[in-house]
């Protein structure tokens, strides 16, 4: 996967959010289930229950109440254990979840020579295989941390989600940001990202917006703006 950030000013650039936009379901659930099994899955849940109950209340922090389920669930395997599932569930599970009609929304960027991002709140861990396979250049996601080869319950970046998001974008464009920059997302946690865009689109507020690379922020705005 390149990792060049160094961009052309005429270069498009196709920014996507991952779990629910490209997926039909939650991704990090889904591979914690896979990884660690239903019951320890259960348990973890119930251990991290009230940061996830304060994060629905809004009184928690989003990436701190994901940290303490992580923690809870698959705290303490090793790198080598996590990578081997990830790598596992990004061929044999992941791929059910992907929407047909983005993964030809993702070739059809590729086949106009455009460089493809996945921006994600989800784990880099085995996003990387899966955005690998279908063609991305780059992730920008939340990654863990892992001390003395086991995982440490906690990120090594902060959690990537809203305004997150866009400082890691911004961060990989460096000085030459793309002429053009497409963004899809599905929720409030993308609204920052598609403010960026020339071309943005939020899963539920309209079709996606045509692939000519060469409208204004108007357009864009209107498709991602909502109540």
């Amino acid at each position: 996967m390149a990792t060049d950030r160094l961009m052309q000013r005429d270069q498009i650039v196709a920014a996507f959010d991952f779990d629910g936009t490209i997926t039909t379901s939650d991704s990090l659930r889904d591979f914690v289930r896979y990884t660690v099994g239903l019951g320890r899955f259960a348990v973890g849940v119930m251990c991290a229950s009230p940061w996830l109950i304060g994060l629905l209340a809004g009184v928690c922090e989003r990436g701190s109440a994901k940290a303490r389920f992580l923690a809870a669930t698959i705290g303490g395997m090793t790198q080598r254990e996590l990578e081997e599932a990830a790598q596992q569930y990004a061929t044999r599970q992941l791929p059910a979840l992907i929407r047909p009609e983005m993964a030809a929304r993702i070739q059809e960027h590729r086949r106009l020579g455009h460089r493809l991002v996945l921006v994600s709140a989800s784990p880099a861990l085995y996003l990387k295989y899966c955005a690998a396979a279908i063609g991305f250049d780059a992730v920008l996601a939340t990654e863990l941390e892992f001390r003395d080869g086991r995982f440490s319950g906690s990120f090594a970046l902060p959690n990537c989600w809203g305004a997150e998001k866009v400082r890691r974008l911004q961060d990989w464009f460096g000085s030459d940001p793309p002429e053009v920059l497409y963004a899809y997302g599905d929720s409030p946690g993308d609204r920052e990202m598609l403010a960026l865009a020339d071309h943005a689109w939020l899963r539920g507020l309209g079709a996606m917006p045509e692939i000519d690379g060469w409208q204004g922020k108007t357009s864009a705005q209107s498709t991602c703006d909502g109540p």
